[in-house]
């Protein structure tokens, strides 16, 4: 029997973002992995695969989970992103100042009740919408491997 591509289905996804989507929906709430994190888990494609299946599809899964490298939200869903992430008590970083296009101190991570030291930039810039703390909301990809849930995949990531 000849399988069925999405050229024959038009609805039906391809299979390679219903695999990226997949891994999407497996992010636990309050944890993130990059693109090339999830192409990694995924053993194909890479970070610009990724991001143009989240593109295209991502929007009926929680793409506020599959993020850049660097902690940057996503532009133009910045606020978006931040209240699922504030939500989910996601692991942030508070904005660097810039003066002059230029970081005047390391971004700090975020207090309790989403403070930190010093005086964060003016409300509704660029600068001054958060980063994620990535370090610590970094996911590695393990479903509890072992553990005999349903969703063990087996699939876990090493991250120096």
């Amino acid at each position: 029997m000849e399988r069925m591509t999405s050229e024959d289905h038009p609805d039906r996804l391809p299979e390679y973002a219903e695999r990226v989507l997949e891994v999407a929906e497996l992010i636990p709430p309050g944890r993130v992995m990059t693109y090339g994190d999830v192409a990694e888990w995924l053993g194909e494609g890479g970070p610009r695969q990724v991001g143009r299946v989240m593109a295209l599809y991502g929007g009926s899964v929680p793409w506020w989970r599959v993020v850049r490298a660097d902690g940057r939200l996503l532009p133009g869903h910045e606020h978006r992103a931040l209240g699922h992430y504030r939500a989910e008590g996601t692991p942030l970083r508070d904005p660097a100042p810039v003066r002059d296009g230029a970081p005047l101190r390391a971004a700090a991570p975020l207090r309790e009740g989403g403070s930190s030291r010093g005086t964060a930039p003016e409300r509704g810039t660029a600068a001054s919408v958060p980063r994620l703390d990535m370090r610590r909301a970094r996911w590695d990809g393990d479903t509890g491997a072992g553990s005999g849930d349903a969703g063990d995949t087996g699939h876990a990531m090493a991250h120096n």
